[in-house]
Order: structure tokens, then sequence, then C-alpha cells
């Protein structure tokens, strides 16, 4: 008798211990499967309405998830525009804080997140036909700014404003992609982008960069619209970019991650 209650108890015993490792094992595998968009939600079309500076992460992040991933990349002002005039999106990217805070304001996201920071700098051809070597070069040049309805316009006119910049663009536009296209064109002999455009840009433009710009630093936000269909898949997507998983995408073009 007393055998069989040994025994009994061993078995239990043993028995617990696997229920234990089992619980601890779906609790893990929860955890994981709450952040990682692949799990459970594979196939899910999803539109993500990125900032143009943004493009430049579109492949890398699709190679990340088993969500099927539309970009449309523009302006964040006018991605919002779009937004508010009703047409589809599921994750909202904005390239600075005011422009989502806008977004938050006209009830088309929910709770935003900083997920990147980035900060301009000045490019000009390969070559520096222009031979512009500083911000003090540019009052007689052709200079492409961004227009300051749009986040690197608005932090273009802060630095010129602060730093006393003679500068007259002969140009602005709504997306820093269209600045650093007249630049590496030729049409430009100088524009003022992002640091990850230059770097996508490669050997077509040299970089010079800007005084007071890194105390300028954009914060790169994201949110889920308050229109998607696909809240749950697309709270996991935002859950992504913030990830350790994401933090070398985020680097490789250029930008600082912000890891939750």
């Amino acid at each position: 008798m007393r055998l069989f209650s040994r025994a009994g108890a061993t078995a239990a015993a043993f028995l617990a211990a696997v229920t234990l490792l089992a619980g601890c094992t779906s609790s893990s595998s929860d955890t994981a499967a709450s952040t990682d968009p692949s799990s459970s939600d594979a196939g899910v079309a999803l539109t993500v309405l990125g900032a143009s500076s943004t493009r430049v992460l579109n492949d890398d992040l699709q190679e990340l998830t088993n969500l099927d991933l539309t970009f449309i990349n523009a302006g964040s002002s006018t991605l919002v525009q779009q937004l508010a005039d009703g047409s589809p999106g599921d994750l909202l990217i904005t390239a600075d804080r005011p422009t989502m805070d806008s977004a938050v304001g006209q009830d088309l996201v929910n709770d935003p997140v900083e997920v990147a920071t980035n900060s301009l700098v000045m490019v000009v051809p390969q070559g520096n036909p222009a031979g512009i070597t500083s911000t003090a070069d540019l009052a007689g040049a052709s200079v492409v700014l961004c227009d300051p309805v749009v986040p690197c316009g608005a932090t273009s006119q802060t630095i010129i404003q602060e730093q006393n910049i003679e500068v007259t663009p002969v140009s602005l536009e709504h997306a820093v992609a269209d600045v650093l296209g007249k630049v590496t064109s030729g049409e430009a002999d100088a524009g003022w982008v992002y640091r990850t455009d230059a770097q996508a840009a490669g050997d077509a433009v040299e970089v010079i960069e800007i005084p007071g710009s890194e105390s300028h630093r954009n914060s790169v936000m994201a949110a889920t619209t308050t229109s998607s269909e696909h809240q749950e898949a697309a709270e996991k997507l935002l859950a992504l970019l913030t990830s350790p998983e994401a933090a070398p995408l985020w680097s490789k073009h250029g930008f600082t991650p912000v890891t939750a």
C-alpha cells in the first residue's frame, strides 16, 4: 500500500510538471504570436500608407511578414488627406509627429507610436558641379527644398531660420523623393533630403551636413487607422515595427530605430 502511494505521488508530480511545462510553452507561444503577424494572419491583405522617406523599407518589411502588404508612399500630409477623403488604409506612417497629431485630431487613427527617427542632410549631384561645400554657398545656387506643409519642409524651414541661412529655393516639393529626383537628374545644384534618402541614392549624390540638423530630428510615427477592417493584423504589424526583428531593417536604411 505504501509502495502504491509512492508511485501514485510520483506519477501525479510528473503529470503536474508536464502540465506546468505545457502551460509555459503555450503562454510563450501566445506571446510570440501576439507580435508576429505571420503566425495567424498569413495572407491578410493590408494597405500601408507610408511617408515618402519610408519607401526604402517596403521590400524588407514585406519579407519580414507573411501578410500581403500594399504600400502607398507619398508626402505625409497627402496621406492624411487621402485618409480623410475616405481612401482605404490599415496603417499610417508619417515622417513627423505633428502630421500624425493631425490624423489623431481627425479621428483617422488609433494610438500612434514612435518607430524611428530621421534627420536632414544636403545633397548635391555626383561631382558637385556647382562647387557647394556648405550652407554658406546656397545664396546664388539652384536649391530645391520640401514644401513647409510636409515634414521635411517644416524642419528645413526651422533650421534655415535658426541658422540664418540665406537661400531662395527654386521649387518646393511635396515629397522628399521629388527633391532627391531633381538633384540626381541635375535639375538642381543642391537639395535638402532625409539622411535615409541620401543613403538610398548611393553614388548618385554627395552628402553635405547641415548645421543644427541633428538637433531637429524628425520622429517617424505609425498608427493603425480607425477605418481598417483588419485591426488585429494591423496592430501586429505596428508592433513588428518596434520589435528587435525590425530594428536592423531601420538601421540598414539610415533610420535610428525605436525598439519597444
